[in-house]
């Protein structure tokens, strides 16, 4: 009886103390896309994340049915930092979606011109709405109808306690009137939370108007992103130091490790096995406490991936090319900072194409011969099959006023010449060892993919080379020769496919500009580049992340510039939150079930070149 008491009271006071309008809820998956084009269209920096924020804490004056029911304490707030900009994971606070839809777009686009720190975090949000308004004055309106409808959410000034009257007047004065500078009272409560403007990047904890000038910290966040990156929202971080333990070095023999042909089956610990709930814990926590280590890196133990012995290793061709890198850090082209090492396949053996590739290559090898005999109109013929109107209207007024030439008059019906050259640069990463079903691995696909792409070119006579590439920092960036565009396709080249094995990271900018310049050599009008991939770019040598994003970037800046067309076909589900800065959203393709990748590609390089033969 008595928990069936609490539960009614329990719902009755939560009801009573909820202020949002579950009904004209909108989720910020739903706008997640658009409030990304709108945040870069604005100015917004292009690197900058689009992300969810869960609520945090608020320490603003709360009613006395609050403090019973415990609600409103944690609030969802926007805000910003040098990586990303983060919105609440869903807006209620109006009646209806429309306007709930608008404040997520209102808040992009002051996001757009407001600064990542705040010197008084007030002024410097009439400043930027001030700025935003000036500069787009179609959205007069819209900021017109979200501050009426806040203002009529805020409590009354008369039922507010006479220590915060003063700072609620002045907040709906710089509402009302953002390009007016307004003097902020202190008080010992922060106001009511003001849902039109960026709030710092810090948690609050106290009142930000308890200062004249508020010098805000950069709040330090946990990415707590796993491979699978389900947490949409990012987490409230707590620094901690660090536990002082005496580890004593570990000492044994590697002659003692088992090899794999040492195999002995053996229970695994529980403490070894993956913790499934894990995930879902983190996704509960309001708070992720971290610590700094004091230990120098150098200090611990590092065991790094080192490359196999030359005896059984593939077969470099010469020295090394020095290629430059782009550093975004300082904005400049870093010369001769890579070294490119082209290698040949070993072992390769002539090697006739598979037997399940058979059917699937029979089926290409028609489609493309069928491009060979397409026929097009042939224009400014001097002989032909029809009268070109148009060229013989240009004829006939010509000649009325000056002495024209009666050549180029006639339509010609005739197969068009294919004036294409083709470079295929293909990821062989130690990522395309992981398995996509119980039969075939990432690198088993690739493979199939190139031998179907060749059958598809050598069947159209199309000129293309193949290339593969993997990393071990910037001084080993492997290119592995599999066909150039001197060489015939034949069993030859299906030996140095099929020999291929997965290689270790994806230093992308380094290869493709060793490819564009390969590619930029040949003599046909269009030059295409395709990029086969299953994931961004990195290495260990802090080529993860932005670094190798912007590096790739503008490697694809420099091949546009030497006339090539860059695409990129990879089997990352997660590649429209990096591909789209780095080819265009153009520039790419999205691959969903890697098992289509061979006979995807080809119907891809189809519709990249028939436009344009």
């Amino acid at each position: 009886m008595e928990e069936w008491v609490g539960s009614i009271w329990h719902k009755y006071i939560v009801q009573k103390s909820h202020t949002e309008f579950d009904h004209a809820r909108v989720e910020f998956d739903d706008i997640k896309k658009s409030a990304g084009l709108v945040f870069r269209a604005l100015g917004g920096a292009p690197t900058k994340r689009v992300e969810a924020a869960v609520p945090r804490d608020y320490y603003a004056r709360r009613k006395l049915l609050d403090k019973i029911s415990g609600a409103n304490q944690q609030i969802s707030l926007a805000w910003q930092d040098e990586t990303s900009l983060r919105l609440p994971q869903s807006i209620a606070i109006f009646d209806t979606q429309q306007l709930n839809r608008e404040l997520y777009l209102w808040l992009v686009a002051l996001a757009a011109y407001s600064p990542t720190h705040f010197t008084h975090w007030a002024r410097d949000n009439q400043a930027a709405v001030t700025a935003v308004l000036a500069t787009f004055p179609t959205l007069r309106p819209r900021y017109a109808r979200l501050a009426a409808a806040t203002l009529k959410l805020r409590t009354p000034l008369a039922s507010l306690p006479k220590s915060l009257q003063l700072l609620e007047h002045a907040v709906i004065q710089a509402i009302l009137h953002p390009e007016t500078p307004i003097d902020f009272p202190v008080a010992n409560y922060a106001p009511q939370a003001i849902y039109l403007w960026l709030y710092p990047n810090e948690n609050i904890k106290a009142n930000p108007f308890n200062a004249a000038d508020i010098d805000c910290e950069e709040e330090q966040t946990s990415s707590l992103m796993t491979p699978q990156e389900s947490l949409q929202a990012r987490k409230k971080s707590e620094r901690v130091e660090e536990e002082d333990s005496k580890d004593s070095l570990m000492v044994f023999r590697l002659e003692n490790l088992f090899s794999w042909s040492e195999f002995s089956r053996v229970n695994r610990a529980e403490d070894d096995t993956e913790d499934e709930d894990a995930q879902r814990v983190a996704e509960d926590l309001d708070i992720i406490t971290v610590a700094k280590g004091s230990r120098q890196k150098t200090a611990k133990l590092k065991l790094d991936l080192d490359l196999p012995a030359a005896i059984e290793d593939d077969l470099p061709l010469g020295k090394g090319i020095t290629l430059p890198e782009w550093d975004f850090r300082s904005n400049q082209l870093i010369p001769a900072h890579c070294l490119l090492q082209p290698m040949l396949p070993k072992d390769s053996q002539p090697l006739a194409l598979p037997a399940s590739l058979a059917s699937a290559a029979n089926k290409v090898r028609q489609q493309f011969q069928q491009l060979q005999s397409i026929k097009n109109w042939q224009k400014s013929q001097s002989t032909g099959d029809e009268i070109d109107l148009s060229a013989w209207l240009d004829f006939h007024i010509e000649s009325k006023t000056s002495l024209a030439r009666d050549t180029g008059l006639y339509l010609r019906f005739q197969s068009s010449q294919r004036d294409i050259s083709t470079l295929l640069l293909a990821d062989l990463s130690m990522s395309t060892d992981a398995y996509i079903n119980n039969e075939h691995r990432v690198i088993d696909v690739i493979k199939d993919s190139m031998l179907l792409f060749s059958e598809a070119l050598a069947a159209v006579g199309d000129p293309f080379a193949i290339y593969g590439f993997s990393s071990v920092k910037r001084h080993h960036v492997r290119f592995t020769l599999l066909k150039n565009f001197a060489e015939a396709y034949d069993d030859h080249i299906r030996g140095r496919i099929l020999s291929l094995r997965p290689g270790f990271y994806t230093r992308m900018g380094a290869a493709i500009r060793q490819a564009s310049r390969i590619l930029a050599e040949q003599t046909q009008h269009r030059k295409l580049l395709l990029i086969l991939t299953d994931g961004k770019p990195n290495d260990i040598d802090n080529y993860d992340g932005r670094y190798g994003i912007e590096d790739t970037r503008q490697a694809i800046i420099a091949a546009r510039r030497l006339g090539l067309v860059p695409f990129c076909i990879t089997i990352d589900q997660k590649a429209d939150q990096y591909l789209p800065y780095i080819f265009g959203s153009n520039g790419f393709s999205v691959i969903v079930n890697p098992c289509q990748l061979p006979s995807k590609l080809p119907q891809l390089y189809h519709q990249l070149t028939h436009s344009s033969c």
